[in-house]
């Protein structure tokens, strides 16, 4: 009941994760990334302690591959699950099981994984990868949402999609972005509309939370 990116901008070292679906609050459960790690999704039916397990491996040295052949071989329920995941070398992996619902389909390409289940065709994952790599150079979170909006267009889920979210990761140790949309009748579009607000912002509230003093005003009424 999802389909999903997780990508790598090779120029800052950054990391997006971002998720739609059917169900809500999917973000919540599928979308996982940690600073100079790497970013992983867990879908199907999803087990959402698999996310933290890949990014415990890549932690500790293992590459997407490895980190997929380990989560692989000891996982119960494994054929029920879809995985995607990237490393911080922007090498990817993915797994769909035997159990993987529906139409499914995966695709990867230049520092980006996608892969769907209960998708209306299974090219929806090429056209997310598509979209990623012909945004080369622009900002990573635009390039997740434009990957993401060409993924619906390609035909997205089977049915209405109405949950979305994405997740960034940047310099420092907690997510830089961290947008949701838990029900929406248009949760992507809703998703572009929250980036292009925090956007301009991101920045500084890092800047707040590693040197107050140096921080820019809130710009809000009584912050004269």
């Amino acid at each position: 009941m999802t389909f999903s990116i997780a990508a790598r901008c090779a120029t800052t070292g950054r990391f997006a994760v971002a998720v739609a679906s059917s169900s809500p609050a999917v973000a919540a459960r599928c979308a996982y990334a940690r600073a100079g790690v790497g970013a992983a999704t867990t879908q199907n039916i999803t087990d959402p302690r698999l996310g933290p397990k890949a990014l415990d491996l890549m932690a500790l040295g293992a590459d997407a591959a490895a980190a997929r052949a380990v989560l692989v071989a000891v996982t119960p329920h494994i054929d029920h699950r879809q995985l995607t995941m990237i490393d911080a070398q922007g090498r990817t992996a993915v797994f769909s099981g035997s159990g993987t619902l529906g139409t499914h389909g995966e695709a990867e390409g230049q520092d980006v994984v996608s892969a769907g289940n209960l998708l209306a065709n299974p090219d929806v994952p090429q056209a997310i990868v598509a979209a990623f790599e012909a945004s080369a150079g622009q900002d990573l979170g635009d390039r997740i949402i434009a990957a993401m909006a060409a993924g619906l267009a390609a035909g997205g889920e089977a049915g209405p999609i109405f949950s979305a979210g994405m997740q960034m990761v940047g310099e420092v140790s907690w997510p830089i972005a961290d947008l949701r949309v838990d029900w929406h009748e248009t949760p992507i579009a809703e998703l572009g509309r929250l980036w292009n607000i925090y956007k301009p912002q991101m920045e500084a509230y890092v800047t707040r939370a590693l040197n107050p003093v140096a921080a820019p005003s809130y710009g809000v009424p009584g912050d004269e």
